[in-house]
């Protein structure tokens, strides 16, 4: 039996006359005929009988009717269901998220989930390098990483480019104005993320453009740790904006590095290209344009 043989049965039951059931059906009598013997046949059971001029529901009948009704119903949301995720109403959002994330996020996935309730999600954090990563390997579809990287494989809508901060102790403030790194030449600077990937090497790359050599002391990949240090004066630190609004409430200065040193990090949105994103990432990243997240005059052209 198939769904188009249950559906007859259905009307059959429901108007207690083939040939009423045929008119609600548009088709002739004798097919609709064939199709419920050849249910009864493969069933090995009676499940309609003759009374008169209507047709009554045997036993057998009334139990493949309930089964049959299910599976219709079953069948009915399938399809809508399957037409909510094609157009990005229902399905999975999937995402990467730099170690220091998007200050905006937050406030962008409730717009989204206003608009699409139904879409569920799954957010995952990690350094930039590895995020392009799993975008690669269809992990997830879309991450927010901090640039620079080789981005060939992928469409990039660039975000904005936020400054980087030196933080010290409350206990001494050390100046008055935008700092620069020869300022910074007596602080003992312990660096956030690892050695070689995203923060950690935008500042070491901003060093040796001077030629100058860092005074670091090491690196702490625990960001409320590294606060917390920074705090007690165990050490000062550089951090980007981002990290200054997600972790507050310590006792710390924080200095602007001077635009001229040339340490800033650009963020951007990353998809592969010439791979289809799922009408879900679609739409986040309408939402996201929508919503002026990006910086227009910036954005590279988009390849899906």
């Amino acid at each position: 039996m198939d769904i188009r043989q249950l559906r007859y049965f259905i009307a059959i039951v429901e108007e207690r006359s083939i040939s009423a059931a045929a008119r609600r059906l548009h088709i002739s009598q004798p097919p609709l005929s064939q199709q419920l013997r050849a249910m009864e046949e493969e069933l090995g059971a009676v499940l309609l009988e003759r009374n008169g001029k209507h047709m009554e529901v045997t036993d057998a009948g009334k139990t493949l009717y309930s089964y049959a009704l299910q599976m219709d119903q079953l069948m009915q949301e399938a399809k809508m269901e399957v037409s909510e995720v094609e157009n990005g109403v229902n399905g999975q959002l999937t995402i990467g998220v730099n170690t220091f994330s998007v200050p905006d996020l937050p406030e962008i996935l409730h717009q989204f989930q206003k608009h699409y309730p139904k879409v569920t999600y799954k957010i995952q954090q990690n350094e930039s390098a590895h995020l392009c990563q799993l975008v690669r390997d269809r992990a997830v579809e879309l991450a927010f990483i901090r640039l620079p990287l080789e981005l060939d494989d992928f469409s990039v809508l660039h975000l904005y480019t936020e400054p980087f901060y030196l933080i010290t102790s409350q206990k001494q403030k050390r100046f008055e104005h935008e700092v620069t790194l020869a300022d910074m030449a007596n602080e003992r600077l312990l660096l956030p993320s690892t050695q070689g990937l995203g923060v950690h090497y935008l500042i070491l790359e901003a060093y040796s453009r001077l030629d100058m050599h860092p005074p670091v002391v090491g690196e702490c990949s625990d960001i409320a740790l590294l606060m917390e240090l920074v705090s007690t004066d165990f050490c000062s630190s550089i951090v980007p904006e981002t990290l200054l609004h997600r972790h507050k409430g310590f006792s710390i200065h924080a200095y602007k590095i001077s635009s001229t040193v040339g340490m800033s990090s650009p963020l951007g949105l990353i998809w592969l290209k010439n791979h289809r994103l799922s009408n879900t990432a679609r739409n986040f990243i309408d939402l996201f344009k929508k919503e002026g997240r990006y910086l227009q005059h910036h954005a590279h052209k988009e390849t899906d």
